[in-house]
């Protein structure tokens, strides 16, 4: 359940009276900061919540809040309140690594969702995270943990493991010296086990998770490639456990991520070549 507004305040304490801003803190990373304070949980906040989560005096605070929603990135409700305006999503739909990855690959999602009936889910690699950028679901799906637009960890997710396995070696060896994610519903993966797992999927072609939470769901992901052979996406279906064997999943699953690579200008054949080299 999610907290309520007095939990949430209480987790943050309240900055100073009177409190000026960092020095030297340019006007456009304290802009950024107060729209970075919504979270799936704070989606409507009021002016002195904001500046509470950003941590800045309340009418500095009220000038930028004033600038961003005159530009519309942010909206004001009718009780006062403040909620992340359309004008940022029309700028996040350009995205060359999201809009142009999702525009490509939505007819196939949508012919693998007609197989399912369940969720089918696009995510792309932002820094150490996966990023979820189209899901698709039908109304009798199962609950899942992500919504599109939501952040994913890597080690923990089949999306996240796929663009984890395609990642550069130095990308790989940082997130392998981390901690195991403590994620709801999943093991946590040490290091050896994880190293194994990413050599499956690197080796497969496709990379699996179960999950108790939200629901028990099975997750069966695959790698999506740009014509130069880098692995720009990961496609998944998410169904509940139990219902569909993973090893019936996985063709359908590889098969729709091999289609929409080739329309991204993907040989399919270098794949096979990029398997069989790391297998040798």
């Amino acid at each position: 359940m999610a907290p309520t507004e007095s939990t949430a305040d209480a987790e943050t304490p309240a900055p100073a009276r009177g409190k000026r801003p960092k020095q030297g803190e340019p006007v456009i990373d304290r802009a950024l900061s107060l729209l970075a304070v919504f979270t799936d949980r704070r989606r409507a906040l009021t002016l002195s919540e904001m500046a509470r989560y950003a941590d800045m005096p309340a009418p500095t605070a009220l000038r930028l809040i004033a600038r961003l929603v005159a530009w519309g990135a942010l909206e004001r409700l009718d009780d006062g309140r403040y909620v992340v305006g359309v004008r940022l999503w029309e700028v996040a739909s350009l995205s060359p690594r999201g809009h142009g990855v999702r525009e490509i690959a939505l007819p196939y999602l949508e012919d693998l969702f007609e197989v399912t009936r369940h969720h089918v889910l696009l995510a792309v690699r932002d820094k150490d995270q996966a990023v979820l950028i189209e899901r698709l679901s039908s109304k009798q799906a199962t609950e899942v943990a992500y919504r599109v637009g939501g952040r994913a960890p890597l080690r923990s997710t089949a999306v996240g493991l796929v663009l984890l396995a395609g990642a550069d070696v130095d990308f790989q060896e940082r997130i392998l010296r981390q901690p195991p994610d403590i994620e709801p519903g999943v093991a946590p993966m040490p290091e050896g086990q994880l190293r194994r797992t990413l050599s499956d999927v690197h080796r497969t072609g496709i990379a699996m998770i179960r999950r108790t939470a939200p629901s028990l769901t099975v997750s069966v992901a695959a790698p999506i490639f740009d014509a130069q052979g880098a692995v720009v996406a990961a496609l998944s279906i998410v169904v509940p456990d139990g219902s569909t064997p993973p090893n019936v999943l996985a063709p359908a699953v590889r098969a729709t991520a091999r289609a929409v690579s080739r329309n991204l200008g993907f040989k399919t054949e270098l794949a096979d070549d990029v398997r069989t080299h790391s297998q040798g």
